[in-house]
């Protein structure tokens, strides 16, 4: 992992209309993202992790420019890339691309291996290899442990670890410095999560590659991450290395998810302390006013319901430990 940054975002911002009445006028917003700022760097792994609902998958298609922002800025390799257009963002999209969170639907069932992942390069025609599009497929699906010589298969005679080493090769096929991987492996049983991966840590040795990773399994995140943003209600509320957030984690909320997580060693789980949180999530059509998780805290206080507080390093937090909370305490979870 190098220190330059490769994508900045600033502020993101994505609020969905709610429309009702006959005439169908906005009466409200759902505020899916609010906020949300980070960077990434050349080579890392950025996990980002929360429960359903928090924005994560709304995230990850911003960063794809899938959906287009209520306000906020996002740069790649000093490029904003919100204000490309045309053939300008194509260009631009090569170098950013997505791995899907199910392998069944985002596999189109109607086109054979070789057509699928060799996609990209109908779309960017300027790119194709020189030793021809067939010869490249078969390349990638090797790259991806998959037999080459199955390129005139179609999805349904492949298992679902197999699919998404179909949409990972789809991904790198135009070898983008960026990979967007939204939960791609929730959809797996665990021990295929394990062998996907270790492709995907492979393959960022290999290629170079840079990943978002998108997931609400805390355990697969600490496995591949290099540093961890926890979301809830559309805010990022901590952001630090993968030490930091599961080692001595110091907002309110990231010590709660961490404390849930089930523990193997029967001695470790009698001395654990298990934080319960009150309440249900609030509704992101209706979210509280300050800090968003006052309703659920134990530590909320009067200014936790009036201000909201700003991701920023605390006095307790270590170098690039970053939290948003007014009272963050470092707290090892066992």
């Amino acid at each position: 992992m190098s220190g330059e940054v490769i994508l900045k975002a600033e502020g993101l911002v994505k609020h969905y209309p709610i429309k009702a009445g006959v005439m169908r006028r906005t009466v409200g917003h759902v505020k899916a993202l609010d906020g949300v700022s980070f960077e990434l760097y050349k080579g890392e792994t950025l996990g980002i992790v929360g429960e359903s609902g928090c924005g994560k998958s709304t995230l990850g298609r911003m960063l794809m420019r899938l959906e287009e922002p209520t306000a906020g800025k996002l740069t790649f390799d000093g490029v904003d890339v919100y204000s490309q257009k045309g053939g300008a963002m194509r260009r631009l999209r090569r170098d950013i691309q997505i791995v899907f969170q199910d392998p069944y639907t985002s596999l189109n069932p109607r086109k054979t291996v070789g057509d699928i992942v060799g996609e990209p390069f109908e779309i960017h025609s300027d790119v194709v290899p020189k030793g021809g599009r067939r010869k490249r497929v078969q390349e990638l699906l090797d790259l991806v442990g998959l037999n080459p010589e199955h390129i005139n298969r179609y999805p349904h005679q492949f298992s679902g670890g197999q699919r998404q080493r179909i949409g990972i090769a789809r991904g790198v096929a135009l070898n983008p410095k960026v990979i967007i991987c939204d939960e791609p492996v929730s959809a797996l049983d665990v021990s295929v999560q394990a062998q996907v991966v270790n492709l995907l840590e492979k393959l960022q040795d290999e290629l170079g590659l840079a990943y978002v990773f998108i997931a609400h399994d805390l355990s697969v995140v600490r496995h591949i991450s290099d540093r961890v943003g926890v979301m809830y209600l559309g805010k990022m509320v901590e952001l630090g290395d993968e030490d930091q957030i599961y080692g001595r984690p110091t907002h309110p909320y990231t010590q709660a998810l961490l404390s849930a997580v089930p523990v193997p060693d029967p001695t470790l789980r009698d001395v654990r302390e298990q934080i319960v949180l009150t309440g249900d999530v609030p509704s992101p059509a209706n979210p509280p006013s300050g800090c968003r998780f006052h309703t659920r805290c134990w530590k909320a206080q009067e200014i936790c319901s009036t201000d909201d507080p700003a991701l920023e390093l605390r006095p307790d937090g270590r170098s690039e430990h970053l939290s948003a909370c007014h009272f963050a305490e470092a707290r090892a979870v066992v």
